[in-house]
């Protein structure tokens, strides 16, 4: 599944995901700059996988869904290229999210440091009195 939209291509294809790029945009997180290419290469196995696609297909965005497909689906991962931010394309990649159909239907669970107010514009909401985190 594909879409384009302002030049840019939005698709779930994991075959169009290139991992050096991936690795790349990982390494500029707060979350994950030390994720290893192993880590990151698994992550995408067992994920279901949104990518953005600049003119030339070069990929300038990435998120993923940790899902069971039935009951909950974690976002994971969520970045943008630093040059390509302010263009929206984070709002339509979390929009794309939210609404594949095989996550419709299911409670949506992520965590962010800074980026809530994006997350509140697709109906997610704070809840920090119920987590509890463990670091492997």
């Amino acid at each position: 599944m594909s879409q384009a939209a302002d030049g840019f291509v939005f698709s779930r294809d994991k075959s169009l995901l290139q991992l050096d790029r991936i690795c790349e945009l990982m390494a500029q997180t707060y979350w994950a700059p030390d994720r290893s290419r192993a880590e990151i290469q698994t992550s995408i196995k067992n994920s279901l996988c949104f990518g953005i696609y600049d003119k030339n297909g070069r990929q300038v965005g990435f998120a993923r869904a940790v899902t069971d497909y039935a009951t909950v689906y974690w976002v994971a991962d969520v970045i943008i290229d630093e040059a390509y931010r302010g263009q929206g394309l984070g709002k339509r990649l979390v929009e794309l999210i939210t609404t594949t159909d095989e996550l419709q239907g299911m409670k949506g669970i992520l965590g962010t440091r800074d980026a809530h107010g994006l997350y509140e514009q697709y109906g997610f909401a704070k809840d920090a009195h119920r987590f509890m985190i463990r670091n492997g």
